[in-house]
């Protein structure tokens, strides 16, 4: 099983990011996916997730409305939209699996059982 997030980089406030995250050995259909981040110093936090049984998705309050989380079952792929970008959003942003989630859950990091290495994101003037 291996999770590969990619797409972080270098931009500037109030730009765009597109993160992916292409899952292999696993089927996401069968596996909600979320994206985490962790910013230096702080504890890793949950971002956002998409729900593998009806599509549903979640997101942080600092996402909300910023951020999209989508997935691409053809490709196996999950992706994090990020629009409007502000510098406290960098962090290093991890992908992880879990066969199940709910709105209450999602953010439980304990209950992913597969984990990606992470992409750098930066926001700097």
């Amino acid at each position: 099983v291996q999770l590969q997030a990619s797409g972080g980089g270098l931009v500037q406030p109030g730009e765009s990011l597109r993160l992916s995250c292409v899952v292999s050995g696993l089927d996401l259909d069968d596996y909600a996916i979320g994206w985490f981040r962790q910013a230096p110093g702080k504890e890793r936090e949950g971002v956002s997730c998409i729900n593998n049984i009806d599509g549903r998705t979640y997101y942080s309050d600092s996402a909300k409305g910023r951020f999209t989380i989508s997935r691409d079952s053809a490709s196996n792929t999950v992706y994090l939209q990020m629009n409007s970008l502000k510098a406290e959003d960098t962090a290093v942003y991890y992908c992880a699996a879990d066969s199940w989630v709910s709105a209450h859950s999602w953010r439980h990091q304990p209950g992913y059982e597969y984990w990606g290495r992470g992409t750098q994101v930066t926001v700097s003037s």
